[in-house]
């Protein structure tokens, strides 16, 4: 089996790039060591997109992507589900709100103009059930929202596949012969990626917040919760990493004190997803060797960003100037800045 470009890593930024590149006429295969689509961390995201970063590369990745999601259902045929509900971020202290007000000017200066401070009392009109006596205001932004994971990936492969695009499954590159080889195997990509375990906790279906609550978040700690097709989503990010019922028994107990709605409502689901850490928390994006391409370590942010990664990684193959500046994104860097030290 053999292809012009093989892209390793059939999850959502890999049929990204797939789908980008064919749209430039690229002979393209997509091999993955799964059975089939979806066996990897897409199917496990929960299904959030944001803007309000306090990085400016992740806030442009985050505009790109929000154009390109506006126009996903025109050019693949499928609905990717965003739905601009927001993003709630909630300070209990000065040093918490000096931080997202520091981010929120980030924002601004690339364009996120709609990104704004609130006060205790907005944020709780924007979410009535915050019990938190302790929260003294936050920062929203209404153009954040939720998207789904596993259409986006549909989208792309679907798309890709008309293009003539060819999927192998249950494949690895030594099965293969290329002229250029793609890394997008997320947390499997290895070093200096590594995988980092995050849970998740989903209620029982529930009416006790509405599917339109924005994703609210405790900036301090990032507890945080969504509504997902009736069931709340319920994620911490424990570090260093817990035990499972551990984890489980201290997000309950932040859950009857910041959301005393759902203090009685039981837990009907819990699941694992990878997220793939990269040492600065930022993608790696671009050429690593002669032939040789990565897009991976978005840590935490891959399906968000899979629209404008899978544009961006095309742009730079077929040699074309990247529709935004992606130097801070250099694979190369962490080696660079081992060399000079």
């Amino acid at each position: 089996m053999n292809a012009d470009i093989v892209i390793q890593g059939a999850g959502v930024v890999g049929a990204s790039i797939a789908y980008h590149l064919a749209r430039r006429g690229g002979d393209v295969l997509v091999i993955d060591r799964a059975p089939g689509f979806g066996f990897g961390s897409t199917a496990k995201a929960t299904g959030g997109y944001r803007a309000q970063f306090d990085s400016a590369t992740n806030v442009r990745l985050s505009l790109l992507s929000r154009e390109k999601l506006r126009a996903f259902a025109e050019e693949t045929g499928v609905d990717p589900g965003y739905a601009p509900h927001g993003y709630l971020f909630l300070a209990c202290n000065d040093e918490e709100l000096s931080a997202l007000r520091d981010a929120q000017r980030v924002q601004h200066a690339c364009g996120l103009g709609e990104a704004r401070m609130i006060d205790a009392r907005e944020a709780r009109a924007l979410n009535p059930q915050i019990g938190d006596d302790s929260v003294i205001g936050g920062a929203f932004c209404p153009t954040d929202g939720f998207i789904r994971p596993m259409n986006i990936l549909r989208g792309y492969a679907e798309a890709a596949q008309r293009l003539g695009v060819r999927f192998a499954f249950e494949t690895t590159r030594d099965d293969v012969d290329g002229r250029v080889f793609v890394n997008a195997m997320g947390a499997w990509c290895g070093a200096p990626v590594v995988p980092l375990r995050r849970n998740v906790a989903a209620t029982v279906p529930t009416d006790v917040l509405p599917e339109s609550m924005p994703m609210t978040i405790w900036a301090g700690d990032w507890y945080h919760l969504r509504v997902r097709d009736g069931r709340v989503l319920l994620l911490w990010p424990d570090d260093p990493v817990m035990d499972d019922d551990a984890w489980l028994e201290h997000v309950l107990q932040l859950t009857q004190t910041r959301m005393p709605c759902l203090a009685n409502i039981p837990i009907g689901e819990r699941w694992s997803g990878l997220y793939e850490m990269s040492p600065d928390e930022h993608a790696l994006l671009g050429r690593v060797a002669e032939n040789e391409y990565v897009a991976n370590g978005s840590s935490g942010h891959g399906v968000m960003h899979a629209p404008a990664l899978g544009q961006l990684l095309a742009e730079i193959i077929t040699g074309e100037t990247p529709s935004i500046d992606v130097s801070a994104l250099d694979p190369l860097r962490f080696a660079q800045a081992a060399s000079s030290t």
